[in-house]
């Protein structure tokens, strides 16, 4: 049985003008001429991502969609109707959340997270912004362990931090003051299970265990000093400010940005003001 919204390898059964007939358990299945590998002949099996196209035909293709069926993304609405929105997943056909899939109405040019399935009344592969249903937190404890590399989805912001998918399945917590670069909306990257809580929610960190607070002080001096640079030597930055004023400009807490300019004061690489620091002069580095 073909697993519609997903890679099937099927053999290739025919040609035709438009394309090729692909044989599968649910009938054949058009792979149209403009999606098929070079040098692909009849018997051979070709590996193609199967869904329906716009006139709601089972149809292959051999372009890669952003997401599958069972899995989460960050996609981009691009247009939105009084049944529901379109996102931008990849493929000529774009994926549709209906309307009473939307936790908040959908608006065009705005990236959301979704999950995508197949919707088993209407046979068709939709998204939803309620992800409640398909994350498993209650599960957690029997497959996660603290210390443990897995993969996140940059979910979601708040103010304490930033949402993540964990392994395609859990919801977890990247808190703010431990993450030192910029995240957006769908970045995709390794981090580490911190801390599995009672509550069945989940705190996660990018830094990997074992790390010293010396690392810690030399990814944040390193920042910094990047942070310069792209700032023409100068920020109105100094261990005087706030931690929030901090955070914003940096991505870090004011104890690791104290300890950082600290040692690269003591290094000679910058100088610190009143209320700023900057890099020295060339003349004052020689």
């Amino acid at each position: 049985m073909v697993d519609l919204g997903n890679y099937n390898e099927l053999e290739i059964a025919r040609e035709v003008d438009f394309g090729m007939y692909l044989t599968s358990e649910d009938g054949d299945i058009l792979l149209p001429r403009k999606y098929i590998p070079e040098g692909a002949r009849v018997g051979d099996k070709v590996r193609v991502f199967v869904y329906r196209d716009s006139e709601d035909r089972v149809i292959a293709t051999n372009l890669t969609p952003y997401a599958t069926v069972r899995e989460f993304a960050c996609l981009t609405c691009t247009d939105s109707t009084s049944f529901g929105a379109f996102l931008d997943w990849g493929l000529e056909k774009d994926l549709l959340v209906p309307l009473h899939n939307q936790k908040d109405k959908m608006k065009p040019g705005r990236k959301y997270c979704v999950y995508v399935y197949l919707d088993e009344t209407s046979d068709r592969i939709v998204g939803t912004t309620k992800l409640g249903k398909y994350l498993h937190n209650e599960e957690a404890a029997t497959d996660l362990t603290e210390n443990q590399e897995v993969d996140l989805l940059v979910a979601g912001f708040t103010d304490i931090g930033i949402k993540v998918i964990i392994n395609n399945r859990y919801m977890g917590m990247l808190y703010r003051n431990e993450v030192f670069q910029e995240l957006d909306l769908g970045t995709k990257l390794k981090g580490y299970i911190k801390a599995l809580r009672p509550d069945d929610k989940i705190d996660v960190t990018l830094r990997k265990p074992g790390t010293t607070g010396q690392a810690e002080s030399s990814e944040a001096a390193d920042r910094i000093l990047e942070v310069l640079q792209q700032a023409k030597g100068y920020l109105p930055l100094s261990d005087s400010s706030s931690p929030d004023e901090i955070y914003r400009l940096m991505g870090m807490s004011k104890k690791t940005f104290k300890r950082a300019i600290g040692g690269l004061y003591k290094a000679g690489k910058i100088e610190i003001g009143d209320d700023s620091i900057r890099l020295p002069s060339d003349e004052e580095q020689v």
